[in-house]
């Protein structure tokens, strides 16, 4: 018989919460709402701003997540990797079972160049210490490749230490099988396009986007925005602040996502002014039917002059 409860202490949790996640079908916000449960806050949980975001969001809407923002705990730090000796290296190149060696061959014939010792040691790190398949550190080779020669014109290539540096960040994202980086990669490639559409929404001329502009444009495209959305976000920004500022426009569409808004005609018919009318001023729907009827009032009366003149 299967074990469906391994050893330790019991998490309770609501049939009721059980059915909201389930309808909810989001494998994040079902992850953090056991987090909440376990540890009551963010404390050990390595996730990137972005999924967090999208998921407390989730939670938000359901009226899952704690009243108070929760206060993030510093990350846990990753286990340093081993300094690799010339003998390590050497023995991994001699290993007849091992696809170290053809990996080397490859990337040398991919960056043009011999390796250095340097070289061998940032390569291995991918290969045994974050223990990424020889395909998937191609993969990893060839999309920092493309983005070096998109950054700097054709014939410029990585340095190892800068494909290593990527390669760390796809582990932290648990992108280690081909499937994975498939689709990591096809992400990558569509928020690369979607970023300059993005940069020609905001009037901005087209520029290598700093960290934080590229997680702005990326959490916009996740929760679904559409241009003329962007374009009235940004309008909106600029009537304020008087020039563009990511974070006050991040701050109107994370709003508008909250209550479910993203395209132009969800946001005009749901985001009303909130303030309060002044004394004497009718409300935004018996203005709209007051408007119907004087048209309405109009038109009838163009229909009676119309028969009069004829009827004369």
């Amino acid at each position: 018989m299967a074990q469906t409860l391994l050893p330790g202490s019991v998490l309770a949790m609501t049939d009721q919460a059980a059915d909201r996640l389930l309808r909810l079908d989001s494998g994040d916000a079902a992850l953090l709402y056991l987090h909440f449960l376990r540890h009551g806050d963010l404390s050990h949980l390595t996730w990137s701003q972005q999924r967090l975001d999208t998921a407390l969001d989730q939670l938000k809407k359901l009226g899952m997540a704690p009243e108070q923002p929760p206060v993030s705990a510093p990350p846990v730090p990753e286990t340093p990797p081993p300094e690799y000796s010339l003998e390590d290296i050497t023995a991994a190149l001699k290993e007849n079972t091992s696809t170290f060696p053809a990996l080397c061959d490859e990337v040398e014939r991919r960056l043009g160049k011999k390796l250095s010792a340097n070289d061998l040691r940032s390569l291995y790190t991918l290969y045994d210490h974050l223990a990424l398949p020889a395909e998937v550190v191609l993969m990893l080779v060839g999309w920092c490749t493309e983005e070096m020669e998109r950054k700097y014109g054709p014939g410029r290539r990585p340095f190892l230490s800068q494909i290593k540096k990527e390669g760390f960040v796809w582990a932290r994202q648990g992108i280690d099988t081909m499937e994975r980086a498939e689709a990591h990669l096809q992400r990558l490639t569509h928020l690369r396009g979607r970023e300059a559409q993005v940069l020609r929404l905001l009037d901005i001329p087209p520029h290598p986007l700093v960290s934080q502009e590229r997680t702005y444009i990326a959490a916009w495209d996740d929760m679904g925005f559409d241009d003329e959305a962007l374009r009235m976000a940004y309008e909106k920004t600029v009537l304020k602040k008087q020039s563009m500022d990511w974070g006050y426009m991040n701050g109107i569409l994370r709003r508008w996502h909250q209550k479910g808004l993203h395209t132009a005609a969800a946001i005009q018919a749901g985001d009303r002014d909130p303030r309060p009318l002044r004394a004497g001023q009718p409300p935004q729907g018996a203005l709209a039917d007051q408007e119907k009827r004087t048209r309405e009032n109009m038109e009838r009366m163009r229909r009676m002059l119309d028969q009069m003149k004829k009827e004369g």
